[in-house]
């Protein structure tokens, strides 16, 4: 077995056991807290990081660790290897027993994500991919859609946003949807299940590094919104903004999306 077979392996198998432990602490009753700018943490996130945390770092003990629940330190910046994790995403629809929440775990290796999981409990959905071998959901392939035109596109955004008087160029009439989960809004993009998902403002690492392995190696594109490639495991760690997308999309998004200036 590969490496990188055995990588697939150990955090398909802790999201698997991290999606039941967050289950478990939700039917035994929450305590939520609120963090620093007011969005929700609760004793299942915290349960879950610190099972996660454990299992993934003594089975790995020199890789490095990157998670929303955990406070960061520069020591991952030393790491080739680093489990960038995030324990509960989606945590508003984990609390409200909806199903939009999964946890994402990956691998990245000098800078860019080499192994992946999202794992969807209440959906029972598993995606995955390692680098270079494809993207699947639940063992099987997926493949990001073949749509080449943004009218009736399905996108995973802010309706609110995307029609607003501030675009340059106004955006065709697409069908827009929400989900809570970062990750998944880009594994269901992955999946072909709709065509893009856009953000405009800086996202963490933990919300989409599994994420960009997946849907790139399901061939989706990936970028800032200014076309600008993602670089993990940096001293700050997040992305400028998201629009990943099915291939033929992406140029035509960013034409729209490039005259907005980056969030600083």
């Amino acid at each position: 077995m590969t490496g990188l077979d055995s990588d697939l392996d150990l955090i398909r198998a802790a999201a698997r056991r991290a999606g039941a432990l967050a289950e478990a602490e939700r039917d035994r009753g929450l305590r939520i807290d609120r963090k620093v700018g007011g969005s929700p943490v609760t004793s299942a996130d915290l349960a879950v990081d610190a099972m996660l945390k454990a299992d993934l770092l003594a089975a790995r003990p020199d890789y490095g660790w990157l998670s929303e629940e955990t406070p960061d330190t520069s020591d991952r910046l030393s790491k080739s290897r680093l489990f960038v994790v995030d324990p509960i995403d989606g945590t508003v629809a984990f609390m409200k027993k909806q199903p939009w929440w999964c946890v994402p775990i990956a691998i990245v290796e000098d800078g860019a994500p080499i192994a992946a999981v999202i794992h969807v409990p209440a959906l029972n959905e598993t995606f995955e991919a390692t680098l270079g071998r494809g993207a699947t959901l639940n063992g099987r392939t997926i493949m990001a859609s073949d749509v080449d035109t943004l009218d009736d596109a399905a996108v995973l955004a802010d309706a609110r946003l995307m029609e607003g008087p501030h675009w340059p160029e106004p955006w065709p009439p697409m069908r827009y949807e929400k989900r809570n989960a970062l990750a998944y809004r880009m594994a269901l993009v992955a999946s072909g299940a709709f065509d893009a998902a856009i953000a405009l403002t800086p996202k963490w690492d933990w919300d989409v590094c599994a994420g960009a392995l997946i849907a790139a190696e399901s061939g989706a594109k990936v970028s800032d919104h200014h076309g600008r490639p993602w670089r993990f495991n940096q001293p700050d760690p997040r992305q400028a903004s998201l629009v990943c997308s099915a291939p033929a999309l992406h140029p035509l998004i960013l034409r729209r999306t490039g005259p907005i200036p980056l969030a600083t």
